[in-house]
């Protein structure tokens, strides 16, 4: 039996990168995947590539950072369906520069998706799970927002927070038969990391003892762990999956 078999597992920001991988891998363990994103066009797109492996990948337009949005999908997925199991809240952005030169508009971008939005997908999804006393909330934090890093004060700011609220939510929903949980992905061949200089590219590499950057699907793998009853007895843990970069 897949590991997902008929799971309702919602992917936030799952039309690219880490999001894609994850849609992917949740299909082949045979849940049911709704994509929330707000990019049409690359959504359809990682719909139609993956249709040979799933004919049950499904997309809602929703702007995490707008609670209304968010609640109104959730909503029509317990209407089709009457659970929702998982929630993957993956989304995130970056508006990377130094503290000095970071506008009120950078900082508060990031905020908005990467924490409130995080906040948002919660807020909605989480009452569902405690009316059936089962879910799995994965909620995808960073090795930066554990050890900070140059140039990201607000993007390390959302991923510690997430840290945060994880613990919170772990304890306030554990005794709901709800488990939540953090990944911490290092830095992961997606487009995000391409805007990455190469040479800074090369120093992470050497960094990190296993001497290469990680694949989507190591954090997709990391997700779906985490989203199956092999991890039921794991609730409020932080994952890194970083290949040893901060050893």
């Amino acid at each position: 039996m897949k590991r997902l078999e008929n799971k309702i597992a919602i992917i936030t920001g799952g039309a690219q990168g880490i999001g894609k991988a994850a849609v992917k891998r949740f299909a082949e363990e045979g849940a049911v995947v709704i994509i929330w994103d707000v990019n049409e066009e690359k959504t359809s797109a990682t719909i139609n590539e993956f249709k040979n492996i799933s004919s049950r990948i499904e997309f809602q337009k929703v702007d995490v950072t707008k609670l209304e949005s968010v609640s109104e999908a959730a909503k029509k997925i317990i209407d089709k369906y009457n659970k929702i199991d998982i929630l993957i809240n993956n989304a995130g952005i970056t508006r990377d520069t130094s503290f000095l030169k970071m506008t009120s508009e950078q900082w508060q971008q990031v905020i908005d998706v990467n924490l409130t939005g995080v906040f948002n997908c919660t807020k909605a999804v989480a009452p569902f799970m405690v009316e059936k006393l089962y879910g799995k909330i994965v909620n995808t934090s960073s090795v930066v927002g554990l050890y900070g890093n140059f140039g990201q004060t607000n993007y390390v700011a959302t991923k510690s927070g997430i840290i945060g609220m994880t613990k919170v939510w772990a304890r306030e929903l554990g005794r709901k038969g709800i488990n939540v949980n953090a990944v911490a992905p290092g830095f992961i061949a997606t487009e995000m990391v391409s805007t990455v200089p190469e040479k800074v590219l090369d120093m992470l590499k050497e960094r990190t003892p296993l001497g290469k950057l990680g694949e989507p699907e190591d954090i997709a793998n990391a997700y779906l762990f985490l989203s199956s009853d092999e991890a039921k007895f794991i609730n409020g843990a932080v994952l890194s999956v970083d290949g040893g970069l901060v050893l």
